[in-house]
């Protein structure tokens, strides 16, 4: 008895041996947080939810008539939204529709300027509310500005120039019908038209220089009265071809002949007046074009791709 007793403490030490051995290992405390996870990398926009907004000085000139018609184009192939607004030459309604399109928090805006000095609060509230913003024909005196998708309107006025001192002998009396004061093209066209004229048509003088709005029927009034003050004039430019067919009109009412008529813009009626021997040149912009790289721009902006500051639309003079 005393034998097996004995062996009893030695026993029970290694059964209690075997059962640590054989049991499992502690869990691990608990994590107090989850671990982070990687910032996720933004993706630019599916197409399908861009939405643009073009805000137009006027709809009733041809020239941006297609310029829009180029915009909605490059839209529909590019599967993203565009929104028309009408200024209707409004500077003041022209800021309420871009703070409108703003609150509807459009992708992207593309301006064509009433007023290069009263657009610039609202292009200001758009960069101020992320909105990129692209300027179309017409720049901006202020603001930020992606791009600007334009013609050389200060070649385009040498281009006239050089046409009409060369149609006229390089000299006699010239007028000159401007733009609407304060927009870009106005004051573009009239500096390169100027510039060269005086430059290298000495002969040629210019007697009056009056503004008709880049309107039709303005043009036809404002030359109406300048007929009446001038008996002798050789030659006329104007800043887009809507004054210089007002003016043609003006000069068939009053019987007067012999006049050369250069215009800017190429619309459809100013190239069949072209045609017809009426208008001697038009200087060609590529409206539709100047949309459809604006809608372009905005997109390849959007999708984080690179766009230069100012893209060039090419000019042409056209004649008989």
């Amino acid at each position: 008895m005393k034998r097996q007793r004995s062996f009893l403490p030695v026993i029970l030490l290694i059964a209690g041996l075997i059962l640590a051995g054989c049991a499992p290992a502690a869990p691990p405390a608990a994590p107090t947080q989850p671990p982070a996870e990687a910032t996720p990398t933004v993706a630019p926009a599916p197409a399908g939810e861009i939405t643009l907004g073009l805000a137009l000085s006027t709809l009733n000139n041809p020239f941006f008539v297609t310029l829009k018609e180029g915009a909605e184009k490059e839209a529909a192939a590019q599967g993203v939204k565009l929104i028309v607004v009408d200024a209707q030459d409004d500077p003041a309604k022209q800021a309420a529709s871009i703070e409108d399109l703003i609150s509807k928090k459009v992708s992207a805006l593309l301006i064509n300027p009433t007023d290069a000095d009263a657009i610039v609060p609202s292009i200001q509230k758009a960069n101020a509310a992320g909105i990129p913003v692209f300027t179309i024909d017409r720049g901006a005196s202020g603001g930020e500005i992606v791009s600007h998708i334009a013609s050389d309107n200060v070649a385009g006025g040498r281009m006239a120039a050089e046409f009409l001192c060369q149609a006229i002998g390089g000299k006699g009396n010239v007028v000159e019908l401007q733009g609407i004061a304060g927009t870009s093209a106005a004051r573009d066209r009239g500096q390169g038209f100027n510039e060269w004229m005086k430059a290298n048509c000495p002969g040629a003088t210019i007697v009056a220089s009056q503004t008709a709005d880049f309107n039709r029927a303005k043009g036809l009034q404002v030359f109406e009265n300048i007929l009446q003050a001038q008996p002798e004039i050789a030659g006329v430019f104007a800043h887009n071809d809507e004054m210089i067919l007002g003016a043609i009109q003006a000069a068939e009412a009053a019987g007067r002949t012999g006049i050369v008529f250069v215009g800017f813009d190429a619309i459809d009626d100013a190239v069949k007046a072209v045609e017809e021997g009426k208008l001697a040149a038009t200087v060609a912009q590529q409206p539709a074009e100047m949309g459809r790289l604006g809608v372009a721009m905005a997109v390849k902006h959007l999708k984080g791709e690179k766009v230069e500051p100012f893209i060039g639309v090419p000019l042409s003079l056209v004649t008989k």
